[in-house]
C-alpha cells in the first residue's frame, strides 16, 4: 500500500465518521426543537466533496506524497478537531438553528466566525497539493468558493433571523 493510498484511506474514513457524527448530532438537535435553514444547497456540498474525494482516489494513489504539504494538511486536521470538540453535539454538516441557544464563542470561534469553513478551504487545496495535483487543488478550490459563498450567506441569514426571533 502506497503512502498516498494510506493518506486517502485516512481521509475517507475520517469523512465517513464525520458524516455519521453529523447525522447523529442533527437528529439530536432536531428532536430538541432546532430547525434547518436553507437545505437546498446541501446536495451541492455533498456532491462537491464526493467529487473531490473521488477525483483524489482516481488521480492520487500512484503519486508521491509531498511531506511539506502533508504537514500542512495534518495541521489542518488539528484545526478540524478543535472545531469539532468546541462545537460538540452542535456540530453538523447542515445549517441547524437551535432556538434560544447562544452562538458558540469559545475555541476557534473566539477568533473567526467560520473556522470550520477555513479548515475545509485549506483541506480542499492542500490535500491535492500533497499528492502533486495542483490542477485539482485549483479546480475544487474554485468550486468550493462558489458553494461556500451560498452556504455562508445562508448561514449568516439564518443566524441573524434567530437573533431577531430571540430578541422578540
Amino acid at each position: 500500500m502506497t503512502p498516498a493510498v494510506l493518506l486517502l484511506g485516512f481521509v475517507t474514513l475520517s469523512r465517513l465518521g464525520e458524516l455519521w457524527l453529523a447525522r447523529r448530532n442533527t437528529a439530536g438537535l432536531m428532536s430538541g426543537g432546532a430547525t434547518e435553514v436553507a437545505p437546498g444547497h446541501y446536495p451541492a456540498i455533498v456532491a462537491l466533496h464526493a467529487l473531490w474525494l473521488g477525483s483524489l482516489w482516481i488521480f492520487g494513489p500512484g503519486q508521491p506524497v509531498n511531506g511539506v504539504w502533508l504537514a500542512v494538511f495534518l495541521l489542518l486536521q488539528l484545526g478540524r478537531i478543535w472545531v469539532l470538540t468546541t462545537m460538540g453535539s452542535r456540530w453538523t454538516t447542515r445549517i441547524i438553528i437551535v432556538p434560544g441557544e447562544r452562538l458558540v464563542a469559545r475555541g476557534p470561534y473566539r477568533y473567526v466566525n467560520h473556522p470550520n469553513y477555513m479548515v475545509v478551504i485549506g483541506e480542499i487545496a492542500v490535500l491535492p497539493l500533497s499528492l502533486g495535483l495542483p490542477w485539482l487543488a485549483v479546480a475544487f478550490s474554485l468550486l468550493n468558493a462558489a458553494v461556500l459563498t451560498v452556504r455562508i450567506r445562508a448561514e449568516n441569514a439564518g443566524l441573524q433571523m434567530a437573533r431577531v426571533n430571540d430578541a422578540s
